[in-house]
């Protein structure tokens, strides 16, 4: 049986519970409990040696990073998360990386919170979450094409990296008016049962 070792609010892990969603799989959960610092355990750090989440337990291997986990069910379950031609696949992987390697990073947590202790209070925690989400979305706004979804009337990797990145924006109160094509693909994505049924909200924690 796979087994997903998951946080309900971390980004990360929204993503593969998308992706296995889409995949139709079933799949047990595992919480690791990021406030509890479940994480940092011997258990945990024996199937991850990064400390993170998420991790599947998938094919008899033991997998990290959402990114490689994603493509990995793309390619062996037919997801058709990517287009075909490559230059259609970089621009998809342009906007996918626009938020999971640009602004995921930079507004985790644990990155966030040492600016705020280094600043000695210069800076706010949602000041900083505000600033570099708002930017980065601005700038997938412009990457889009006009479409349905973020690249056209299919959902692709990009649409699994934004959904958890607008429930980020929405915690941060970040003004979304500004950014009418992401507004319309959420809108779409929000009626996926794949997309609905992986929100934080109605995951296990």
């Amino acid at each position: 049986m796979t087994t997903l070792y998951d946080y309900w609010r971390s980004s990360a892990s929204y993503r593969v519970r998308i992706a296995l969603g889409l995949a139709d799989m079933q799949w047990n959960t595992e919480i690791v409990d990021l406030l509890n610092a479940d994480h940092r355990s011997d258990t945990h750090l024996t199937r991850n040696p990064q400390g993170l989440v998420p991790t599947l337990d998938l094919d008899g291997q033991m997998m990290a990073q959402s990114i490689a986990i994603i493509e990995y069910l793309d390619e062996t379950r037919d997801l058709g998360l990517l287009p075909k031609s490559p230059m259609e696949k970089a621009k998809v992987r342009a906007l996918a990386y626009a938020i999971a390697m640009e602004i995921h990073p930079i507004c985790n947590l644990n990155v966030a919170k040492f600016a705020v202790q280094t600043s000695q209070g210069a800076i706010e925690n949602k000041q900083w979450m505000q600033h570099f989400i708002t930017k980065g979305l601005l700038a997938y706004e412009q990457l889009m094409p006009n479409g349905t979804y973020s690249y056209g009337e299919s959902v692709t990797l990009a649409d699994i990296c934004l959904m958890p990145q607008i429930y980020n924006a929405n915690r941060w109160d970040v003004d979304l008016g500004p950014m009418p094509k992401i507004r319309s693909v959420v809108s779409q994505l929000e009626k996926l049962p794949a997309f609905a049924s992986a929100h934080p909200d109605n995951s296990p924690h």
